[in-house]
């Protein structure tokens, strides 16, 4: 006897609907339980079709991704944020939850920075539970939102401050940081006023990167020779100072430089010198500076963290030779001054904005911390100029 089986029924195509349309439109192909069923479909019928092997894929609790191949890193992102709003707002107005954290700092492409897990700041009073990636944080202190590739997201330093408040690594720590100001997405007195203002400036990772910074340094391989040089009776340089001769056409902007001595610090990373360009723009730079009369010691991150011996004897030589000279070389450094921490002056919240990737969010600029006793340091810049080159 031979017994038929049935076919297994096959749900029907589910027509979209104008309101399901824009939502998915513009939310990246995702969309909430809520928004599903104020565009009219039955909670069955969203049950039915998140199914295993179905046309949509349940991504967290409540939280749809309308398609069936994987997400990419802005979909998973994004519904980390539609997870933590409040059901009745709009998701993407960035009032009741926003990426945060290095999953923020990621979607920006700032080096290092981790794209998981995905922090979630939630407006007071509501507390949202933790779910899979997603790791939630109530906060009272609401910060201006942006939008990053479609997902609101709090500002850069904002960012920044919560992935300090949250990572274990200090070498991570240093080097997210230095790459956020880096970048440009940030000034260094405006990360280390909202390190204060979250009470994260106490955390030992965070207190060292934000001095560093506020010190002029601007990558970890120059954290890790600053702090190699403070173990040392060197004195002190001036970090990432742009050098000018006599006639004001600039020169470079080394690492560290001893104006008393005329000597320099070139801390070369092996990324920036892949081509034959780099490394011949590398050369001419240095030409400039010996050809002014300035002493130059070139090493590279690996040599400093392995063989910091060696560089501290050939700055030790140079600065010798540098001391003995009648007189130091005839150049100008500008746009560093050496501050302490605390700082106290307080930051304006900027107005929201929208920042399509990989434009700059403009910089916040604090007024002058009042000068030290003495000759008045060399004016701050309007922004700080990054150096593309000064990596791991």
């Amino acid at each position: 006897m031979i017994t038929r089986i049935a076919p297994l029924a096959r749900t029907a195509p589910l027509p979209r609907t104008a309101p399901l349309a824009r939502t998915a439109q513009r939310q990246l192909n995702l969309a909430t339980h809520h928004q599903l069923t104020q565009a009219g479909i039955p909670a069955a019928t969203i049950s039915d079709r998140s199914r295993r092997g179905g046309p949509w894929q349940r991504l967290l609790p409540r939280v749809y991704l309308l398609q069936t191949g994987p997400p990419d890193g802005r979909q998973r992102a994004l519904s980390a944020v539609l997870y933590a709003a409040h059901p009745s707002a709009d998701p993407l107005s960035g009032t009741t939850a926003a990426l945060t954290g290095g999953a923020a700092l990621a979607l920006l492409g700032i080096r290092d920075a981790p794209p998981e897990p995905l922090d979630v700041l939630v407006r007071s009073p509501r507390t949202v539970t933790p779910a899979g990636r997603v790791r939630t944080a109530t906060t009272a202190r609401w910060p201006a939102t942006i939008h990053v590739s479609g997902v609101p997201s709090s500002r850069p330093v904002r960012a920044a401050a919560d992935f300090a408040a949250r990572a274990d690594d200090p070498d991570l720590v240093r080097s997210v940081l230095a790459n956020v100001v880096q970048g440009g997405w940030c000034h260094p007195h405006d990360l280390h006023a909202e390190l204060r203002a979250g009470r994260i400036a106490n955390r030992p990772a965070a207190r060292a990167a934000a001095a560093e910074l506020v010190a002029g340094v601007r990558s970890i391989a120059e954290g890790r020779a600053r702090d190699t040089l403070s173990a040392t009776d060197l004195p002190a340089p001036l970090w990432n100072a742009r050098l000018y001769g006599p006639d004001g056409a600039f020169l470079a902007s080394p690492d560290a430089y001893w104006p008393e001595e005329g000597v320099a610090l070139e801390i070369d990373s092996a990324e920036y010198h892949y081509t034959r360009d780099s490394w011949q723009a590398t050369l001419r730079r240095r030409l400039r500076l010996e050809s002014r009369g300035v002493l130059v010691a070139s090493t590279t991150p690996g040599i400093l963290r392995d063989g910091p011996a060696d560089v501290i004897a050939a700055l030790r030589a140079l600065l010798a030779v540098g001391a003995a000279r009648p007189a130091p070389p005839d150049v100008t450094a500008r746009g560093h001054a050496q501050l302490e921490l605390p700082l106290s002056v307080p930051v304006p919240s900027p107005v929201p904005l929208s920042v399509p990737v990989p434009s700059l969010v403009p910089l916040s600029v604090l007024p002058p911390a009042p000068p030290p006793p003495g000759p008045p340091p060399a004016p701050l810049p309007a922004a700080y100029a990054p150096k593309a080159r000064d990596t791991v």
